[in-house]
């Protein structure tokens, strides 16, 4: 797992698997938004099965998928949701942090 700080309230990171979710929780982050879509991958982990687990260990979690259209405006408003129904820091995950990226930064102007 790669984690990368954005600023003091997120962070993003490539896929991460059940067995990262302790250790995220350990760093310190209150929540978790994926923005990986379910299926992009045959290896990939399953958003229900990471959500789960989050939920078991007290992390708020939400799946804002950014497919093949890129970061849509429906997905920068829940992303924007995200923010501000969960506590941070927060981790954003995708593939490889590109899109949890893409879309936190497109949320700055409806959040400034």
């Amino acid at each position: 797992m790669d984690i990368r700080q954005i600023d003091d309230e997120y962070s993003v990171s490539g896929q991460i698997t059940v067995d990262d979710l302790d250790q995220i929780k350990a760093l310190g982050f209150k929540s978790i938004v994926c923005h990986r879509p379910d299926g992009e991958s045959p290896d990939q982990t399953p958003f229900a099965v990471i959500e789960a687990r989050a939920k078991e260990i007290g992390l708020d979690i939400t799946h804002v998928p950014v497919g093949p259209m890129g970061v849509t405006e429906e997905a920068v408003q829940g992303m924007v949701d995200a923010l501000d129904e969960f506590q941070r820091p927060m981790l954003g995950y995708c593939r490889s942090g590109a899109r949890s990226t893409a879309i936190y930064q497109k949320t700055h102007h409806i959040r400034a």
